[in-house]
């Protein structure tokens, strides 16, 4: 079975531009539009990859990333915020939770497939 990437941001555009770009890589993707709505997906599926902006309403990549590293199944769950934040503050926050990379929007798809690749440690699926 492919691995399940859950994707989540606010931008409908930017969620359907990364869900399509995952999807096609023949991974299956789960999509939100806050990290409320994530986290419950994460409660109810397993996920092998969080794909997260960081600036949400409800609830934003930071206490959805802290969310998901409470629970023992998501400990060491790779992330990747994407986001248009740049400050250390939040990239520091980030690197305490141990996401795995941070790509600044606008996306490269093709950047986005490499690296989900290299942390699924599975090629996509052309």
């Amino acid at each position: 079975m492919a691995p399940t990437i859950l994707v989540a941001d606010d931008s409908t555009t930017m969620r359907m531009i990364v869900q399509s770009v995952l999807s096609e890589a023949g991974w299956q993707v789960l999509a939100a539009s806050n990290g409320k709505e994530a986290l419950e997906l994460a409660q109810s599926s397993q996920i092998d990859l969080v794909v997260s902006d960081w600036n949400m309403p409800v609830m934003g990549g930071l206490d959805l990333i802290e969310g998901l590293r409470r629970q023992p199944r998501y400990e060491d769950v790779p992330v990747l915020v994407l986001t248009t934040e740049e400050d250390a503050i939040s990239k520091s926050a980030a690197r305490d939770l141990g996401v795995s990379g941070w790509l600044n929007k606008p996306l490269d798809p093709q950047v986005l497939v490499d690296l989900a690749a290299e942390l699924l440690g599975a090629a996509p699926q052309d």
